[in-house]
C-alpha cells in the first residue's frame, strides 16, 4: 500500500496495539482484524462477521473513531466511545463536586465530555443558609478546566471539553467573554445555547429578559447581546453558537428526552450521561476513475459498506467500557450512533468538482442522502434480528420531524420491523483517522490546504511539526506525474467563500439526524457586518450550529499553512529565494523570559561554569528557548558560543527538543571524564547535557518518566563509541582512563594537575 509516512507514524503512535510483553499488530492488517473480531463478538457467528468487517475496514473504507481502533480488542480498561455529555450539574455544593468526580473519572478514560453550565445559580445571587453569595457558573468553569489540565486521555491526546450557556442565563455576558483572557478556559470549547425567542427578539431589537430560577435578574435588548457574542467570536474565534430548539424539535427521541449540551465539537448533541459513538465511511475510498470523465462514486460498494458500518458501531456500544453506570444505561435504552462520512472534498476532486459549486451541493445531497437512506434501512434490519432500542415508540417516533422526512421506503421498514439505533448520523471532525487514511481530507470540510504543517502534541506536552501533503494531491501524482493540476477544482479552505462553506453545511445538514462539525475558515480582513452575516444565514438554512474560524492574536491553530507557500498547487516543496526550504519558523522572542541559572564545577578547572536557560510560554505550557554559558576559563570561549548558538537555534525551531539532552550526553572526551556526585561524566559536554535535562524536568517539558530513555541511549551510544564496559564487569573502563592523543591507547590519567599517558608516557599540564 503506498501510505504516506505521516500516516504510518499516526497508525504506529495512536492505534498500533502494543501488550505488556512488547508483542504489537505486525501490520495495519493485523490492526483491522484486531478491531473485526472484536466488533464481532457479539454476533451468532463472530467469524463469519470478522471477515465482512475486515473487507470494510481494508483499504481506508470504513473509519471507526480513533478510539475504537485503538482500544477494541485489547483488553484494556477505557471506552470506545468518544465523548459524553455529562449529567445535569445541581445548583448545590456537593452535587457540583460530584459531577467534577464524574467528569475526571470519564476523562480517565479517554471520553471528552460536554456539560451545560445554565443549572447553576448566577454571580451575586444569594445561597441560602451560608449568608454568602454565589460565585457563578464562570467560577466552576475555572475548576473543571483546572481539573482537565491534569487528566490524560488515552495516549498523548488531552482531555476535551465543551461548555455551554443558555442565551438567557444572566451570567451570560460574562460568558461570552470568558476566552478573551488568553489563559482562561483553554480546555473548554464554549458554546451559547441560541433559542428561536431570541433569533426572533434579534430580528426585532426587542428586549431581552435574563432570568434564573424564574426571576428576571436583567433586562437588556436582545440585539445587543447577539452583537457582543459575535464581536466575542469576531476577535477570539468563540463561542459558537447552538440552535438549541431546532436541536430539540429535529430529535428523534423528542418524546423521552431534552437536549443542552453537546461533545466538544458539536457534531453530538446529547441529553444528560448521553453518549458520542462515532465513524465515517470514507467517501474518498469509493471513487471509481478519479480524475477521468467517468469519474463517480460506486453505488454498489456504498450499498454493501453502510449496513457493515451500522452493525459494526451498534455492536460497540455491547464491548465498550463505560466510565459510569449511568452513561451505560443510556447508550444501551437509545442505541444511538454517528455513522457519517470522511473524504467528501477529496471525492469532489476526483470527480472534477468544485467544492462549494452548485454542482457540489447537488451531489453532497446525492451521496449524504444514500448514506443516510441506507443507515436507516440497515438498523431495521437489525432491529427485525435483534429487537429496538428499548425505549422505541413506534407512534411517536415515526411522528418525529426528521424521521417523517425519510424517504417513504425507509418509513415503511421502520413501522415494519422497528429501529435498532434511535439516532444513526453524525459529521465528526475526523482529524486524526483521516491523516491515518492517507490525509484524506477531513469530515465535510474543504481541503484546509495542499500541503502544509500540522502541530502534533506529543506525550510531554511539546509539540512537533510534521509536513502533510492531502490524500487527493497523492492520488493526482501517482496518476499524472508532475502535470499541474486544475486549479479551479482544487481549491482549498484559505480560498473558498463562507457562502461556499454555508451552502456545504446546510446542504449535508438535511440528511444528518445529529448534527455536523464544520468550522468555515474566515480571512482576517472579513468585515465584521459580513462575519455577523455568516451566522444569521446559518441560522435561515436550517443549520443547527456554527462555528468559524477567523485569525486572530488570541487563537493558535492545529493546523497552519507556511507564509512561503502559494494558493497554487504545487507538486514540488517551496522554497526561498535563497534556495533553502525552510521546515519551520522560529518563535518570536519576547522582550522578557523567564529562567534559570545554574553552577557546575568540571573537576580540573579552576572556574565554574554558569549555564542560563530562558523558557517561552507557548501554549500555557514553558518550553526551552535559549541557553547562555559564561566561565572566566576562556579555554572553552570559542565552542561555548557556537554552543549557545546552535542549541538556541533548535530551542527556538519548536518540537521535541530532547534530543539535545541525549546527543549532549552522549559526547565523550578522548582525555577522560569526571566522577560528578558518585556518576561518571564523560565530558563536559555531557554535563552540559545533565543540566540541560534537569531544566527540562524541572519545568515540566521533559516528564521525569523519560529520563531512563534519554539515559538508557545516552549511556548506550558512549559504550558503543569508547569501547566501554559497565562498571564492576570483567575489564577496564576505557572512558574512566581516557585515551591518549598520542598514542591512542585508553590509558590517560590526571595527575597533580596534568594529564599523563601510563603507555607512552604522553603528558599535559594546564
Amino acid at each position: 500500500m503506498d501510505w504516506a509516512p505521516v500516516s504510518q507514524r499516526i497508525w504506529d503512535m495512536k492505534y498500533r496495539f502494543r501488550d505488556a510483553s512488547g508483542a504489537a499488530d505486525a501490520d495495519l492488517d493485523a490492526t483491522w482484524w484486531r478491531v473485526a473480531r472484536a466488533l464481532a463478538a457479539p454476533e451468532r457467528d463472530p467469524e463469519l462477521w470478522a471477515g465482512r468487517f475486515h473487507e470494510a475496514l481494508q483499504g481506508f473504507k470504513f473509519l471507526p473513531a480513533g478510539r475504537v481502533i485503538a482500544g477494541a480488542g485489547t483488553g484494556r480498561s477505557v471506552t470506545l466511545f468518544n465523548c459524553f455529555v455529562m449529567g445535569a450539574i445541581p445548583d448545590d455544593m456537593s452535587g457540583i463536586f460530584e459531577n467534577l468526580r464524574e467528569a475526571a473519572l470519564t476523562m480517565q478514560q479517554g471520553g471528552g465530555i460536554g456539560h451545560d453550565f445554565s443549572t447553576l445559580r448566577p454571580r451575586g445571587a444569594p445561597v441560602k443558609g451560608v449568608g454568602a453569595d454565589a460565585s457563578g457558573p464562570l467560577s466552576f468553569m475555572d475548576v473543571w478546566d483546572s481539573m482537565c489540565r491534569t487528566i490524560m486521555s488515552a495516549g498523548s491526546r488531552r482531555g476535551a471539553m465543551m461548555a455551554t450557556l443558555r442565551c438567557d442565563h444572566p451570567d451570560i455576558e460574562d460568558f461570552v467573554d470568558a476566552k478573551r483572557e488568553p489563559k482562561r478556559l483553554r480546555m473548554f470549547n464554549v458554546s451559547v445555547l441560541v433559542t428561536d425567542a431570541f433569533m426572533k427578539a434579534v430580528k426585532e431589537d426587542a428586549d431581552w429578559d435574563l432570568v434564573f430560577g424564574g426571576k428576571v435578574f436583567r433586562t437588556l435588548k436582545a440585539r445587543a447581546l447577539w452583537e457582543r457574542i459575535m464581536r466575542a467570536t469576531y476577535e477570539v474565534a468563540e463561542p459558537g453558537v447552538i440552535f438549541i430548539d431546532r436541536v430539540n424539535r429535529r430529535n428523534n427521541l423528542h418524546y423521552c428526552e431534552s437536549i443542552q449540551a453537546t461533545n466538544p465539537c458539536g457534531e453530538q448533541p446529547l441529553p444528560p450521561y448521553g453518549a458520542c459513538l462515532l465513524g465515517s465511511i470514507n467517501l474518498g475510498a469509493l471513487i471509481k476513475d478519479p480524475f477521468t470523465p467517468r469519474a463517480r462514486l460506486d453505488a454498489e460498494a456504498l450499498e454493501r459498506l453502510v449496513p457493515l458500518a451500522v452493525r459494526m458501531l451498534d455492536n460497540v456500544i455491547d464491548v465498550s467500557r463505560f466510565p459510569l453506570p449511568q452513561q451505560e444505561r443510556e447508550a444501551k435504552a437509545k442505541r444511538r450512533i454517528g455513522l457519517g462520512v470522511t473524504g467528501l472534498a477529496d471525492a469532489l476532486i476526483f470527480c472534477g468538482v468544485r467544492y462549494g459549486s452548485p454542482e457540489a451541493v447537488e451531489l453532497t445531497r446525492e451521496w449524504l442522502g444514500a448514506v443516510q437512506r441506507l443507515s436507516y434501512l440497515a438498523s431495521a434490519d437489525i432491529a427485525a434480528e435483534k429487537g429496538s432500542f428499548p425505549l422505541y415508540d413506534r407512534a411517536r417516533y415515526l411522528a418525529g420531524e426528521t424521521v417523517k422526512a425519510l424517504p417513504d421506503d425507509v418509513r415503511s421498514a421502520i413501522g415494519r420491523y422497528g429501529i435498532r439505533n434511535a439516532l444513526l448520523n453524525s459529521i465528526a471532525p475526523t482529524g486524526t483517522i483521516s491523516l491515518l487514511a492517507d490525509n484524506v481530507s477531513s469530515g465535510i470540510e474543504p481541503v484546509f490546504a495542499f500541503s502544509f504543517v500540522r502541530h502534533v502534541l506529543q506525550p510531554d506536552g511539546s509539540k512537533r511539526e510534521e509536513s502533510v501533503e492531502d490524500h487527493a494531491v497523492h492520488v493526482w501524482r501517482s496518476l499524472k506525474g508532475a502535470e499541474p493540476p486544475a486549479a479551479d477544482i482544487f481549491v482549498d479552505a484559505q480560498t473558498l467563500t463562507p457562502a461556499d462553506h454555508l451552502a456545504m453545511q446546510a446542504a449535508a445538514q438535511d440528511y444528518v439526524d445529529s448534527s455536523i462539525s464544520k468550522t468555515i475558515n474566515l480571512p482576517r480582513d472579513i468585515s465584521f457586518e459580513a462575519f455577523k452575516g455568516v451566522y444569521e444565514e446559518a441560522y435561515a438554512t436550517g443549520c443547527k450550529g456554527c462555528t468559524t474560524y477567523r485569525p486572530n492574536d488570541v487563537t493558535g491553530a492545529v493546523l497552519e499553512v507556511k507564509p512561503a507557500e502559494s494558493k497554487a498547487v504545487s507538486l514540488v516543496p517551496a522554497a526561498r529565494e535563497s534556495g533553502v526550504v525552510y521546515i519551520a519558523q522560529p518563535l518570536d522572542r519576547p522582550e522578557e523570559l523567564p529562567g534559570r541559572t545554574y553552577k557546575i564545577k568540571w573537576p580540573g578547572s579552576d572556574h565554574a561554569i554558569y549555564i542560563t536557560i530562558n523558557d517561552v510560554m507557548q501554549d500555557g505550557r514553558r518550553r526551552p528557548f535559549e541557553i547562555f554559558i559564561n566561565s572566566k576559563n576562556m579555554e572553552h570561549y570559542a565552542w561555548t558560543v557556537a554552543l549557545t548558538r546552535m542549541i538556541s537555534a533548535v530551542f527556538r525551531r519548536g518540537g521535541d527538543v530532547s534530543f539535545v539532552v541525549e546527543e549532549l550526553k552522549a559526547v565523550f572526551d578522548p582525555r577522560g571524564g569526571q566522577w560528578m556526585e558518585g556518576r561518571y561524566v564523560p565530558s563536559l559536554l555531557a554535563a552540559i547535557g545533565g543540566v540541560i535535562e534537569r531544566h527540562l524536568v524541572e519545568i515540566g517539558f521533559l516528564a521525569p518518566a523519560d529520563q531512563p530513555r534519554i539515559t538508557e541511549a545516552a549511556e548506550q551510544r558512549l559504550r558503543l563509541a569508547a569501547g566501554a564496559r559497565e562498571p564492576g564487569g570483567d575489564g577496564p573502563v576505557a572512558a574512566a582512563l581516557g585515551q591518549c592523543p598520542n598514542c591512542g591507547a585508553a590509558a590517560l590519567t590526571h595527575q597533580e594537575g596534568c594529564d599523563v599517558c601510563l603507555n607512552c608516557g604522553y603528558s599535559r599540564c594546564g
